[in-house]
């Protein structure tokens, strides 16, 4: 992820904590590198990274055809990311390998990111493995990192707000590829966005995506992979248990739906799973281990399938930020920072009603991926003046003086809360005011917002969201152009009615519709869309004559 000059140094002294970013991809058509034949896709993460960055782009290209199966991530040590490279190589080789015989596929695409970008040219280049390995390599996508073509076809995907810091090395621009740039994100947005996986999907399809997430109902099944922070390593010995929970966010159940040991300490190993759950149900997750305190892992209500849920454990963490009685110390995780002084675009992160995400702990320079609340003081008072001395100095973390009170059973509440970028719904996480002296939650919010989901809630009905009346002044046929936005962002799949015609917007938001008219007048167009509410919405409608434009 965060690539600076001192990288080395970081990367050595990362053991301290951060759940963290890196994540996934962009990607731009290109005539000469359009893709005939669909590949299994392979992602190497940044550092401080886990395959769980490429979860939204997975559910992304699943929705539109992939086999689960065609997909597959690599979990590696990045704390050695910058020097020796022979495990991760090892680990990319055997992926590779292993997507190859299971889809029957000669070549196979790869996704990185970050650190995973130096990762992959140096794997790609080795004077003397680079050609057997390139010739396995279809596509490659180099999101946000360095700068080096390494002689397969290319897309360079950069963040369009920077890394501060970021060296000279990052030039922002690859010779010999294509090469884009996603305007207003930052470093691990660019990755995990639906605006970079359109681009992911036209470089390595040659075609336009047909969705964007589409809800399954029903059952599905869930897995991942149980890992030691940052390094990677499965969490052998633990014992995985998958608990359904009521709305408060306590358990429903007196057993666990499912309980897995772990026996895979490898480096990319503790594979769990997979569960059956029911979609748009919350469970709660744990790793239980003998003599080690307990944390409880927190999703929000899954949509389909999904099999890249990773389930991080630090000991290190746990004692920097927990043993502190009385209090919960949670930790709350986006792979799409966290920005806390951008006016109109700020996120509201709130615990238990008091928003934590400032503009002194979130700066959009700090690329937070991971919110740290505990009671720092020990005096049972909240204190947001000030970053917390050590994690505030940590790539992609913040941590926050926050005290909530536990309880030492766990009975009470604590409400979680996000709106996103200052807009959509305030989304609810609730969980048991665990204590920190044994126990601690961890929140994983969805990187992409409820709106961006397909298929909307069981019950829930589509909703007019605005209606235009553009005016017709010269009898005869038009062709008319619809442009469909929420808070200046573009709104797919919204549905547009006009004069008896019927037809979605794509992945930008737009559409063409061509209408014969008898006579002038002004002619209602309307458009929908689960989720949405007049206040937020705006459709733009530009007749493309030499009628002026006509927007409502």
């Amino acid at each position: 992820m965060r690539y600076r000059s001192d990288l080395a140094g970081r990367l050595a002294t990362a053991g301290l904590a951060l759940v963290a970013a890196a994540a996934v991809a962009l990607l731009a058509a290109s005539g000469a590198h359009a893709a005939t034949t669909r590949h299994p896709i392979l992602f190497v993460h940044g550092v401080e990274g886990t395959g769980a960055q490429f979860e939204s782009q997975k559910l992304r290209f699943t929705s539109n055809g992939y086999p689960a199966s065609w997909i597959d991530e690599v979990d590696y040590d990045s704390t050695r990311g910058a020097a020796d490279r022979s495990a991760v190589n090892a680990q990319i080789d055997r992926r590779i390998a292993a997507l190859k015989q299971r889809t029957g596929s000669a070549q196979v695409d790869v996704v990185a990111h970050s650190l995973g970008t130096f990762v992959m040219h140096d794997y790609l280049t080795d004077p003397l493995q680079g050609a057997a390995r390139r010739a396995n390599v279809a596509h490659y996508i180099n999101v946000d990192g360095q700068n080096g073509n390494p002689g397969v076809p290319t897309l360079a995907i950069w963040a369009g707000i920077p890394l501060s810091g970021a060296p000279s090395l990052t030039s922002r621009h690859m010779d010999g590829a294509q090469n884009v740039t996603i305007p207003n994100q930052t470093h691990v947005q660019t990755c995990t966005s639906r605006e970079s996986f359109v681009q992911y999907f036209k470089f390595l399809t040659g075609g336009s995506p047909a969705h964007d997430i589409v809800r399954r109902r029903g059952a599905i099944q869930v897995a991942g992979r149980a890992l030691t922070f940052p390094q990677n390593q499965g969490l052998a010995g633990a014992t995985i248990q998958v608990w359904p929970l009521k709305p408060d966010g306590h358990r429903a159940t007196s057993a666990p739906i499912a309980s897995v040991a772990v026996t895979d300490g490898s480096e990319g190993g503790g594979a769990w799973g997979p569960v059956t759950v029911q979609s748009g149900k919350r469970y709660e997750f744990t790793a239980l281990r003998a003599g080690v305190g307990t944390l409880h892992y927190y999703f929000e209500p899954f949509v389909r399938s999904d099999d890249t849920l990773r389930l991080l454990d630090s000991q290190a963490l746990i004692a920097y930020t927990a043993l502190r009685p009385g209090s919960v110390s949670s930790v709350n995780v986006r792979y799409k920072e966290l920005w806390g002084d951008r006016p109109g675009q700020t996120d509201d992160l709130r615990i238990d009603g008091t928003s934590v995400c400032t503009a002194t702990l979130c700066p959009t320079s700090k690329t937070v991926n991971a919110f740290f609340a505990f009671d720092r003081n020990r005096d049972g008072k909240t204190d947001l003046s000030t970053p917390d001395p050590v994690l505030g100095n940590v790539p992609f973390v913040a941590g926050g003086d926050v005290f909530v009170p536990s309880s030492p059973t766990a009975a009470g509440t604590v409400a979680f809360q996000l709106r996103s970028r200052g807009a959509g719904p305030l989304r609810t996480v609730e969980t048991p005011n665990w204590d920190s002296q044994t126990d601690g939650p961890f929140i994983q919010w969805n990187d992409f917002d409820p709106s961006e989901v397909e298929g909307g809630a069981a019950a829930a009905r589509p909703r007019l969201f605005l209606a235009v009346s553009p005016r017709v002044v010269r009898v005869g046929c038009h062709r008319f152009a619809f442009r469909v936005t929420s808070r200046s962002r573009a709104v797919p799949g919204a549905r547009i009615t006009f004069r008896g015609h019927r037809v979605r917007s794509s992945l930008r938001g737009r559409t063409r519709i061509r209408a014969c008219f008898l006579r002038a007048g002004r002619y209602r167009a309307r458009a929908t869309k689960l989720g949405y509410s007049a206040a937020q919405a705006r459709v733009f409608v530009r007749r493309r004559s030499r009628q002026p434009s006509f927007t409502g």
